[in-house]
């Protein structure tokens, strides 16, 4: 079925662009919608980043899970003044607004940096827990059901990906190695390195792994 933007007749509609207030407001209660006003408020970069830090000066220890975290150019100055003669920082630069790793660099410098375009910069974390020698990162697939009363469901399982270059801390010379500091499956994918996994019932091989068998690696570690 092909969905007409001045029907009212559908129950469920899912879609990939931003919803129009014009549609939320004609909507009934049988219906729902992939989309909330006001989701880039977490989806951009630059404004998930905003929010974070206006909860971390609330909450000051609920949200120290993130590094610090800069919006430029609005607050280049102060990012600027991070870089001293005392030691080499590596922050992670961000385009506000871009996916699938376009963009992304590591930096010990200010320089190259720019200032024309909204960009996120935060602190790199050098020691990141590894699992075979490797960063990951973990997909975590939940479905909100409703916002007031707030309604979350969990997913059992998700998706972790892996980077495909053994993981050394950051110098001058790796900078540049996306496949060992990034781990977006984009990026990794075309890496010779990169094995995809060929078998539903094998979850812990490749480089696209379940979540339930990373939990399984965590866990047996402690």
């Amino acid at each position: 079925m092909i969905y007409e933007p001045e029907s009212l007749d559908w129950d469920i509609l899912w879609t990939d662009n931003a919803v129009q207030p014009e549609t939320l407001a004609k909507m009934q209660p049988f219906q729902k919608i992939n989309h909330f006003p006001g989701m880039y408020s977490i989806a951009r970069k630059n404004n998930l980043g905003r929010n974070l830090m206006r909860m971390r000066k609330a909450f000051p220890e609920a949200f120290k899970f993130f590094p610090p975290t800069w919006l430029l150019p609005a607050e280049f100055g102060d990012f600027k003044n991070q870089f001293t003669k005392k030691g080499k920082k590596t922050f992670i630069i961000k385009p506000a607004a871009s996916s699938q790793g376009k963009g992304i660099f590591l930096t010990r410098t200010w320089e190259n940096v720019p200032t024309d375009e909204p960009m996120v910069a935060q602190r790199y974390l050098h020691k990141p827990y590894l699992i075979d020698g490797l960063k990951f990162d973990l997909r975590i697939y939940v479905l909100i059901a409703g916002c007031d009363p707030l309604r979350i469901f969990l997913y059992h399982d998700g998706l972790a990906r892996l980077a495909t270059e053994e993981y050394i801390a950051p110098t001058n010379d790796n900078l540049d190695n996306v496949c060992m500091h990034l781990t977006n499956y984009a990026i990794n994918k075309d890496n010779a390195n990169f094995i995809f996994n060929e078998d539903a019932e094998e979850t812990d091989v490749g480089h696209k792994r379940s979540v339930v068998s990373v939990f399984k690696v965590i866990l047996s570690v402690f």
